[in-house]
């Protein structure tokens, strides 16, 4: 359906509505209005890596590991089958008039904030640290979410706008200060990219002000949104926002006009309960029946694109319960996490030899964890198969595997009645049987997440280093002071700092959150049934550098993400190896697209990701580091050669002046095509450097 035709029935439908009905329209939890055959929708659902807190569905590995996977056709697909799943249980449940929270169309997916700072802890949501990244990932999401049939098969949200990425426990009332060039070159290009090319349908403001101006009541982001960039959709608060306009930011005196506030600048639903002031305002004339119908329009105008009202309906009413959890979205899951799975270190242990590596010490936390496994903002799976069950389960009858929990996860004690480090012992006990060791560290959504709120643990939030919790420091003393071969499984999502675990463990491999089948992908990898190729799409930096970083609540790029920092990283943005040996020989080509001649060096088949990055060598504008311009999934065989052509994102030639004008670059250009990033850093990991072209200024 054309957004003209669903507006002319939405304008219709309104005009039929009292004031008062209008207004309750823009609650999230919209109830009937039965005199005009409209049925209570509820707005909020959740689909970022799966369909969430709705019961059963397909759980996918959390947002940052389908970022690792640098791989937008696959997200694209994740995306069509959580809107599949999401239109399955919407189908069926509201055919048993169930219309609840987390039943509905509209997706408040995904997450574009920019992960600024490794402290946040809702990163782990988010597509990474580079502007470019999430907007060509967030683009594929809301396609695969949206569809491309006569309705929308679900809404996407892009959210939090905007300049939004912690500190959580200040969010309400904080005030993100960042400066026009970095609004512009880091904070918002995601959000105008699927306003412009991806059509999302709905936006999210975010808690905190920025610039001193409330997001969900910004004159100067709603400019940007609404003016320069044409957003036709609706516009949605996050959830009890407008109530910290007058509780926590102190702009308004009360609920009346924080109501006012948040209509008048175009924030059209309340994900919340202060629109029900909204008569209220009316009555006082502080509001008009204009600002309360053009809200409602826009929100049907998005009901009648979904097909859920008028006798039309979607072509997607017919798609049956039993596509949840089917074995393509299975399959698609498990693919996911072969590709966002990144080694980090290898000596020559991995891949293991079930044949030949003998008993098998299997120790941590994390090892027979379901929360590992999930991240926030999770649904329920009907099975689940975590690290030492994949492993059990790919070497049974060929080796015996031995467990440890070793340790809590952050507590100095497994059984409360026992003594601190009651699981050492046992571990070391463990290793010391074991002929290879694999330790299962990490974190989960109760150790980095989402600032307590309604819905949510509240027992997550930032995290105050990059360490891992003490109890597993002296897990990880212990278990490699027995000298094993030892491979270090690190279960997160954000940037850890493993105390030292690079010089002293074989291998490291980072699996992310891999959703609920993950165990399987895991020990797939382990053993060589596939070789990892997945890419850090966040720098993962030394502890101690924390302390070169401007506070975590200091919005400047300054000596943060990979464009800016000046330190040495432990991992780089963009690093991450294979069982293969893949490396450039050759790149040439011009502004548009390169071709890259790569070769497999190596003895085993693998994907990798080849990677272009260029770097403004004459405009002081232009950040210190080559940025990330272009990517490319790719196959090699084992010794096998091939040409790939790159296209390069137009804005690459682009620089970002102090005032927010984006104009040409200076140049000359210098680009860099590799299977990682142009820095020292990636060149003394992985033993290959990068190959580079360069690009003269058009005269």
């Amino acid at each position: 359906m054309e957004r003209s035709k669903a507006r002319k029935l939405a304008e219709e439908l309104v005009n039929r509505m009292t004031v008062e009905e209008r207004a309750g329209q823009l609650r999230f939890d919209a109830p009937a209005i039965e005199r005009l055959g409209i049925p209570a929708y509820n707005w909020w659902n959740e689909g970022l890596h799966g369909l969430a807190r709705g019961g059963t569905a397909t759980s996918f590995p959390q947002a940052i590991g389908l970022a690792a996977m640098f791989d937008p056709e696959l997200l694209e697909r994740i995306a069509e089958a959580i809107s599949t799943e999401t239109r399955a249980k919407y189908n069926a449940l509201s055919s048993e008039e169930d219309r609840d929270i987390y039943h509905g169309l509209t997706l408040w997916s995904p997450n574009i904030n920019i992960f600024r700072d490794p402290r946040w802890g809702r990163g782990q949501e988010t597509y990474g640290e580079d502007p470019f990244l999430t907007s060509v990932l967030g683009t594929a999401f809301v396609q695969g979410l949206q569809g491309e049939g006569n309705t929308l098969k679900t809404a996407a949200c892009a959210k939090h706008f905007a300049v939004h990425s912690g500190p959580e426990a200040l969010r309400h009332s904080f005030d993100a200060q960042a400066s026009l060039k970095d609004m512009e070159e880091t904070y918002l290009p995601a959000f105008r990219t699927l306003v412009e090319e991806a059509g999302v349908e709905t936006v999210m403001g975010a808690y905190n002000r920025t610039n001193g101006e409330p997001c969900c009541a910004s004159d100067f982001l709603m400019e940007k949104l609404r003016g320069e960039w044409g957003f036709e959709g609706h516009f949605v608060s996050d959830c009890w926002a407008i109530r910290d306009f007058h509780e926590n930011h102190h702009i308004t005196e009360g609920p009346v006009d924080s109501v006012t506030k948040a209509l008048k600048a175009g924030c059209d639903l309340n994900c919340g309960c202060t629109y029900e002031h909204v008569m209220h305002a009316f009555e006082l004339g502080r509001i008009s029946e204009e600002d309360i119908t053009r809200s409602c329009v826009r929100l049907f105008t998005t009901r009648f694109l979904l097909g859920t009202l008028g006798e039309e309906g979607s072509e997607y009413d017919s798609i049956p319960y039993s596509v949840i959890e089917c074995p393509k979205h299975l399959e698609l899951s498990h693919k996911a996490a072969l590709e966002a799975c990144v080694l980090l270190k290898n000596d020559g242990l991995l891949p293991l030899d079930p044949g030949s590596c003998g008993t098998i010490g299997v120790i941590g936390p994390n090892s027979n964890s379901r929360a590992s496994l999930i991240g926030n903002y999770h649904g329920t799976a009907s099975r689940y198969t975590t690290v030492l069950e994949g492993i059990q389960d790919m070497v049974e009858g060929k080796c015996r595997v031995l467990y440890s929990e070793g340790c809590a996860l952050g507590k100095d004690r497994v059984e409360p009645l026992a003594q601190a480090g009651d699981r050492l012992a046992e571990a070391a006990v463990t290793a010391r049987n074991s002929d290879t060791v694999i330790l299962v560290l990490g974190l989960d959504e109760t150790l980095e997440g989402e600032e307590g709120d309604t819905g949510n643990s509240y027992y997550s939030g930032d995290k105050e280093d990059l360490l891992l919790p003490k109890s597993q420091r002296l897990l990880l003393n212990r278990v490699l002071a027995e000298g094993k071969p030892t491979v270090i499984i690190l279960m997160a999502g954000s940037s850890i700092d493993p105390d030292g675990a690079q010089d002293r463990a074989n291998a490291l491999l980072l699996s992310w959150y891999p959703g609920a089948y993950g165990g399987k992908a895991v020990a797939e990898i382990l053993f060589g049934k596939a070789s990892p190729s997945g890419k850090l799409p966040v720098t993962f930096y030394h502890n101690s550098a924390l302390s070169e970083m401007p506070d975590f609540t200091d919005y400047s790029l300054n000596n943060r993400t990979y464009r800016y920092y000046s330190g040495s990283p432990l991992y780089p943005f963009g690093y991450g190896l294979t069982y293969g040996n893949c490396c450039v020989e050759a790149v040439s080509g011009g502004r548009n697209s390169v071709q890259v001649v790569a070769v497999n060096k190596g003895d085993m088949d693998t994907e990798d990701v080849l990677e272009l990055y260029l770097h403004d060598e004459g405009s002081e504008l232009a950040p210190p580091n080559p940025v990330l311009c272009g990517f490319c999934r790719v196959k090699l065989a084992a010794g096998q050669k091939r040409t790939f052509e790159i296209k390069i994102d137009p804005n690459a030639f682009t620089v970002v002046t102090e005032e927010g004008k984006r104009i040409p670059g200076n140049g000359p250009w210098t680009l860099y095509a590799g299977f990682g990033g142009p820095d020292l850093r990636t060149r003394e990991l992985t033993g290959n450097g990068s190959a580079s072209l360069y690009i003269a200024e058009e005269k």
